[in-house]
């Protein structure tokens, strides 16, 4: 994409100050080493993402209370990105119907570029601050929704229109970021801005940016999924038995939770069809399908409550 000279320097002068981007010494000789200690170097600079994640501990958990109650009113978590960024978003709301049983539209990955960019590099899709907009209008979105916007550097014309967006629409915001005083952070509600510093390979924020990225969203989701009443005693209770693999996970979440059979555990979950939480508030609680069923939807789907509603939870 071509550049006048004045907006050239713009953006060298704005890149030279990201912590994502920079240079340093002790990379000069990368080439030269052997895989052992190149392994090495690479791994210990990864243990700088974990802390990083840690030193934003407060804000993840304020966006987690944020989403958990907009899904309460009905409401959706919206990623968006581009590139690295928007494929982990779209990663991460493609695993959440398989893992907790939800419906695809609970959460949703939107990435510049569209579907084309999850497997190949859309040039110049990231520059268009009005794409994620529109996206979000076409979805319909409302005060009741979550929008995360991620990118490494902060400053991504993509996600900052489509939180703009969003943020007018008076969604719930949130900012994923890999350098401080971001301007993403500076348009959302909640600025989650971890900073993990250069990159192994300088620039390369699919690395250590990228790693911090799945790990906070990883929290985003699973964390609220667990106030949502999705697991169990740390178990996942709403998983979709759409393999044999999955199937066969299910028996064994019964049969660990309840200490039922293996036959019994099959056979409570061909009466439940297949939801495992069902099964298990059948077995726990002596129950019938037709009203463990009727106790789960008056406990809003959360097992425990269900379980002290029809008996008494025996693990307790």
């Amino acid at each position: 994409m071509p550049h006048d000279d004045d907006r050239l320097n713009d953006l060298l002068e704005v890149l030279s100050s990201l912590g994502t981007e920079a240079s340093t010494t002790e990379r000069g000789d990368l080439d030269l080493l052997g895989t052992d200690e190149l392994v090495r170097r690479m791994n210990a600079g990864d243990q700088r993402v974990a802390e990083a994640v840690a030193e934003r501990a407060s804000e993840i958990s304020t966006a987690v209370d944020g989403i958990t109650a907009r899904f309460r009113r009905g409401g959706r978590l919206i990623y968006i990105g581009a590139g690295t960024a928007g494929r982990i978003g779209v990663l991460d709301a493609s695993e959440c119907p398989p893992t907790f049983g939800t419906d695809p539209s609970m959460v949703v990955g939107l990435i510049a570029g569209g579907e084309t960019a999850i497997r190949a590099a859309v040039e110049n899709a990231e520059d268009d601050e009005d794409a994620a907009g529109a996206s979000l209008r076409d979805l319909a979105l409302t005060a009741d929704d979550t929008v995360v916007g991620i990118s490494a550097s902060g400053r991504t014309p993509y996600v900052v229109g489509g939180l703009s967006f969003a943020r007018s629409a008076g969604a719930l915001t949130v900012a994923i970021a890999s350098n401080a005083e971001s301007e993403i952070g500076a348009v959302a509600d909640i600025a989650i801005e971890v900073v993990t510093g250069p990159e192994f390979i300088s620039g390369s924020t699919r690395l250590k940016s990228g790693t911090a990225q799945k790990l906070v969203v990883n929290m985003l989701t699973t964390l609220s999924m667990i106030k949502l009443g999705k697991t169990y005693h740390g178990v996942m209770v709403d998983l979709l038995a759409t393999n044999e693999k999955l199937h066969a996970r299910s028996v064994r979440t019964v049969v660990e939770i309840t200490g039922c059979s293996v036959a019994d555990a099959a056979s409570a979950l061909a009466e439940a069809g297949g939801s495992v939480k069902l099964a298990i508030l059948m077995i726990t609680t002596g129950a019938d399908a037709e009203a463990a069923a009727t106790a789960l939807r008056e406990a809003d789907g959360i097992l425990r409550v269900a379980i002290v509603a029809l008996g008494s939870d025996s693990r307790d």
